[in-house]
């Protein structure tokens, strides 16, 4: 199997969400069906430009591989539906946010940009999201359901690492495991109040004044992601907003403008503009108070003094987590940083972010760094304090030192061959078509002949 796609064989690729909405669309055929759902031309053409502009040239059977895996996603998704398997709208909303909070980040918040590359608005671009992200996420929790029970003994672990040549074993960088303990500045009275004073005099300029609030909004909104639009948020349901948000929208009339409204950004103006039974389309006006030199110097100061309890042996640091941090994810993991791209603790030093790597590049295993700055997902500044867990060196794959990594590898081709099974067994149950100029494609063979 070509190597561009082992990746995508079981966890299938997302959508190429970031870069199949820029490209241009493709006269539109339907290439298969699984039941009742379709996979057309243009879906094939858009994730093949997607895989190209990721890693370059592809193999001339590109489109097989990719036909394949659209159609295991249908057939999970027509699976999903059977089995009545729900993804809730908070966790799409939350994981569009972060997509889409993400692409700014690398736009450094250039909404016209943003909106320049993918050819409509941010909140046309959030809707699009939310389709594509609840598919993905539906088709990832069917797939989980069923290979669920789907494990490896040690004995087939070794099996797997012996069918290995020697010449392919890999060759593992060295990685790191890092523990944190995270706290964020507090808000000083001062600055709330300045923020509350803002916002409760924008809200008279519009409803005393009649000016309008499209143009206050993109003037004066701390939010990045709806500033451009007026303030606009589309269209969303309940459960997808902060709960004072939500509460204070879901209250007004028509056209009616809230009291200002504090949630953990800021203070909000809110105005509705229409309801449909529990989704509402509303704008706001975001003003976030500032975070001062003085807040930080004493979050700073109390870390240090956190250190030091550390150092000095009055805590140990994973008690320090316990007690003091306010990241929830690795605090209930007894502080320890989960690397995004594998799920897991390790970190390649490649994978670090940078701030992360200068800390630890000249610490020993068991120090522990003092405060290092980095702003999380609003944009507020953030610090850690960062424990080095441990560190291997370069070398070669071998199951004394790499047992856990061999066991997840022939974990996963045990699950891409069981899987394959279940597709056959339920091709010859679920209605297909396939477009006879792929009929060809070898990999479609379990479609066509189960």
């Amino acid at each position: 199997m070509n190597r561009i796609f082992v990746f995508c064989t079981l966890i299938l690729c997302s959508l190429g969400l970031s870069n199949a909405l820029a490209q241009p669309k493709v006269v539109d055929k339907v290439i298969s069906v699984i039941g009742d759902k379709v996979v057309l031309h243009s879906d094939i053409e858009e994730q093949v430009a997607y895989f190209e502009a990721q890693q370059g040239a592809i193999p001339p059977d590109a489109r097989c591989y990719v036909l394949d895996q659209m159609m295991t996603q249908q057939l999970l998704l027509v699976q999903a539906d059977r089995d009545s398997v729900v993804v809730e709208d908070a966790e799409v909303n939350q994981q569009v946010e972060a997509r889409i909070s993400h692409i700014l980040s690398l736009m450094r918040g250039d909404e016209e940009q943003f909106e320049a590359y993918y050819g409509m608005s941010v909140s046309e671009v959030r809707d699009k999201f939310r389709e594509d992200m609840r598919n993905q996420l539906l088709t990832q929790r069917m797939q989980a359901q069923i290979v669920e029970h789907v494990n490896v003994t040690p004995s087939e672990v070794v099996e797997y690492f012996n069918k290995i040549p020697i010449d392919s074993l890999p060759y593992f960088n060295s990685e790191v495991e890092i523990a944190e303990l995270v706290l964020k500045p507090k808000v000083n009275e001062e600055e709330l109040a300045k923020a509350e004073a803002k916002i409760t005099n924008l809200r008279r300029r519009i409803v005393e004044d009649r000016e309008d609030f499209a143009t206050l909004a993109e003037q004066y909104s701390d939010d990045t992601g709806s500033r451009a639009t007026g303030g606009d948020l589309g269209w969303v349901k309940r459960g997808e907003l902060v709960p004072e948000f939500e509460a204070a929208v879901f209250r007004l009339s028509k056209n009616e403008f809230s009291k200002p409204v504090r949630t953990e950004y800021g203070y909000h103006l809110i105005q509705l503009l229409e309801r449909r039974g529990n989704s509402v389309n509303a704008r706001h006006i975001l003003v976030r108070p500032e975070i001062t030199d003085n807040d930080k110097q004493l979050v700073l100061a109390q870390m240090d003094t956190i250190r030091n309890l550390v150092l000095t042996d009055s805590l140990t640091f994973i008690q320090a987590v316990r007690k003091y941090s306010e990241d929830e994810q690795s605090k209930n993991n007894a502080g320890r940083m989960m690397n995004p791209q594998t799920g897991v603790s390790l970190f390649e030093i490649g994978d670090l972010p940078p701030e992360v790597y200068f800390a630890i590049d000249t610490m020993s295993i068991g120090d522990v760094s003092g405060p290092v700055e980095f702003d999380d997902f609003s944009g507020d500044p953030t610090y850690r304090l960062l424990l080095l867990q441990s560190r291997t060196e370069p070398h070669q794959a071998n199951l004394q030192d790499d047992y856990d990594k061999i066991q997840n590898a022939a974990l996963e081709e045990k699950k891409v061959m069981y899987l394959s099974e279940w597709i056959s067994k339920r091709t010859g149950q679920t209605y297909v078509f396939v477009d006879p100029f792929y009929t060809e494609c070898f990999l479609l063979d379990k479609w066509l002949n189960p």
